[in-house]
């Protein structure tokens, strides 16, 4: 997170006026202030684009031109813009951004050059009065400047992950929030390319794909921003994310295009209903499911439950992976503990079906606290290829200890980390080979795995390490005890004497 000084103070302070102008949940002040980037954001392109099309002396059809119609009335389409808007007396603005700003928006859909016009299609207008929009414009006209002055290619991105951050310290709906370094992990350990087709079928606020984006931005800029075609499929094709909460996905949608990826394939889907027809289709997966529910059968899709015939949603959820990934795609995810030994029939079906019908790689076993102060789950990372014919020969096990972080409710940054050696172990795993049972990472062979029932927790194969202590013989001892009990006596007679002498 890159922001700190006057940029942050303004943020905290945006929040602050819906705080005490009363809009108390943040995913509403979030989505409130991502309409407004929205809006504001579209003014700007539109200028651009004009801009661009007069150098190259095209003729531009701009947004806002002419008149607009809203409902039954024709209105001057200038007036929709920020740039001209924000200069309007508080009860007028008022008015232009309820009346027709926002019915404007909603009806962008069918038009071409708003990749997140569908985003809009149900935006509700949620600023209770003219004063308090005025402030929020007005903090926002500062946020643009201060961000415009930072020059940084990411500071948009920055503002908005730092702006959801905040979601998560409100504590509302926190577990929507993976933490940023566990993601950036995942991403390092699967070291996206330039041809991945990315998905994530839990998408939430796109953490993910958000930072499968920056990385390959930074580690395959060449090969991707130089070449049209790569460049066209990272824009458009290459990220896919589902969700089955509208306002995610809008601010998931944001989240992507503030940090570059024009349009994203981002969706209202339930992923493990019929809604969704995706099989064989990506090349990875990266996600961390909801845990929490069971469903109904008649509401998950039917070709999941012959594989694994449960209601519990984090197992249909890996059942799934395994039919939406093409063979050769891989997947890393987040899975609660009971995952990996729970002794249901439909638990061990799907650690069956990966071990035995396409390769495990790695189960990452993590702390309780790492989702604190959430939830004190404890998870596990599973690392697997979608082969369709087994191929899982011995799989690496990661004891992790420490993220970085305290383990308590606090999470203040420590020196302990083991993310680093995580990263550098797994991609260097012929190195591996000799390590014991009692080091922090070790192999273990298919065949062992499967006597024990697939069995995956770390704590089935891990070996402790005990040290003989040696002690001293009993008279050595007692002769000891003797000594001390003369030194307590002798300094008990000292004392006596000083108090008396008082």
């Amino acid at each position: 997170m890159m922001i700190t000084g006057e940029l942050k103070n303004k943020i905290d302070s945006l929040w602050e006026i819906f705080w005490t102008g009363g809009l108390t949940n943040p995913l509403d002040v979030i989505e409130q202030i991502t309409y407004m980037m929205f809006i504001h954001d579209l003014d700007d392109s539109d200028n651009m684009r004009a801009k661009e099309s007069a150098m190259l002396g095209l003729p531009y059809q701009s947004v806002f031109a002419d008149e607009v119609t809203i409902g039954d009335r024709k209105i001057d389409g200038n007036q929709l813009k920020w740039s001209v808007f924000h200069d309007f007396p508080a009860g007028r603005m008022y008015s232009v951004m309820q009346e027709w700003v926002f019915p404007f928006i909603k009806n962008l859909h069918g038009d071409k050059n708003s990749a997140y016009s569908k985003y809009m299609d149900d935006a509700i207008f949620k600023l209770p009065t003219p004063l308090m929009l005025t402030k929020v414009v007005d903090s926002l006209d500062e946020i643009y400047k201060l961000m415009s002055e930072a020059q940084g290619a990411d500071v948009r991105g920055d503002v908005y992950e730092y702006l959801l951050a905040k979601i998560a310290t409100a504590g509302v709906n926190g577990q929507f929030r993976t933490p940023r370094h566990i993601i950036k992990m995942m991403v390092e350990l699967m070291a996206p390319k330039a041809d991945d087709v990315i998905c994530d079928p839990a998408c939430g606020t796109s953490g993910f794909l958000v930072t499968a984006g920056e990385y390959l931005k930074e580690n395959r800029k060449e090969e991707i921003f130089f070449n049209k075609v790569k460049k066209d499929h990272y824009m458009n094709h290459m990220f896919h994310g589902f969700d089955m909460d509208r306002t995610m996905l809008r601010i998931g949608a944001m989240n992507m295009m503030t940090h570059g990826i024009d349009n994203p394939y981002i969706e209202y889907r339930d992923s493990l209903s019929d809604q969704n027809p995706d099989k064989d289709k990506y090349t990875l997966i990266l996600a961390n499911p909801p845990f929490k529910g069971s469903l109904d059968y008649d509401s998950v899709s039917a070709d999941l439950l012959k594989v694994c015939k449960t209601k519990k949603t984090e197992l249909l959820f890996l059942t799934l992976f395994l039919r939406m990934l093409k063979v050769g795609g891989r997947c890393a995810c987040i899975v609660p503990d009971g995952v990996l030994f729970g002794s249901s029939t439909a638990h061990k079906a799907i650690r069956k079906e990966i071990i035995e019908n396409n390769r495990l790689e790695g189960v990452i076993s993590m702390p309780s606290g790492v989702f604190k102060p959430y939830a004190g789950v404890s998870t596990a990372i599973l690392i697997f290829t979608k082969t369709g014919h087994g191929g899982t020969d011995k799989v690496w096990f990661y004891d992790m200890k420490a993220d970085g972080f305290s383990l308590d409710d606090k999470r203040s940054a420590v020196e302990q980390n083991d993310i680093p050696d995580i990263i550098a172990r797994f991609g260097n795993l012929e190195g591996e080979e000799g390590r014991k049972r009692t080091e922090q990472s070790f192999f273990v062979e298919k065949q062992e795995i499967v006597d024990n029932d697939y069995d995956l927790s770390i704590n089935k194969y891990k070996k402790t390490e005990y040290v003989a202590v040696e002690y001293p013989p009993t008279n050595e001892i007692l002769a000891n005890l003797r000594s001390l009990e003369a030194e307590i006596s002798t300094a008990m007679n000292e004392l006596e004497t000083l108090l008396n002498e008082q």
